[in-house]
């Protein structure tokens, strides 16, 4: 591995960013992923900023199923993302449809749509399985 690449895999896996997209979901899974944002859980501590932005984030953090009207919305902003990208479904919604699957409007979760890297289940995901599954997946990046 050469040193330029060692360098930004070490800021990767130091100061990750965040988006945080809801594709439809009922808010629990939100909440909670703002709650690890919180100096309670202090998601801080690891680098781990929120972002407004897909060109400035690391990891995208989604929330909810798929629903037919978001897929394409959600694609591109993945395609916005630069390299390396990764997603986390939070959430049972996100992982499965959960109790959304079968609807009308429902795709399916967000492995139909993009690359999970991560999944965290539950309804809702805690805080603590949000942190648990971000740090994983640094973890991951520094052993690449």
């Amino acid at each position: 591995m050469g040193l330029i690449k060692k360098i930004v895999t070490w800021g990767r896996t130091k100061s990750p960013w965040v988006l945080h997209f809801n594709t439809g979901a009922c808010n629990a899974c939100d909440i909670e992923i703002i709650a690890a944002l919180t100096p309670r859980y202090d998601l801080e501590r690891f680098g781990v900023l929120l972002k407004g932005s897909p060109r400035h984030a690391d990891v995208l953090l989604c929330s909810g199923p798929v629903t037919r009207q978001i897929g394409d919305r959600l694609k591109r902003i993945y395609d916005q993302m630069p390299e390396p990208k990764f997603v986390v479904a939070v959430g049972t919604c996100a992982c499965s449809g959960g109790v959304f699957k079968g609807c009308y409007n429902i795709e399916s979760g967000i492995d139909q749509v993009l690359p999970v890297a991560a999944y965290i289940p539950g309804c809702p995901a805690s805080p603590k399985a949000i942190i648990d599954a971000v740090v994983k997946l640094l973890k991951s990046l520094e052993e690449s």
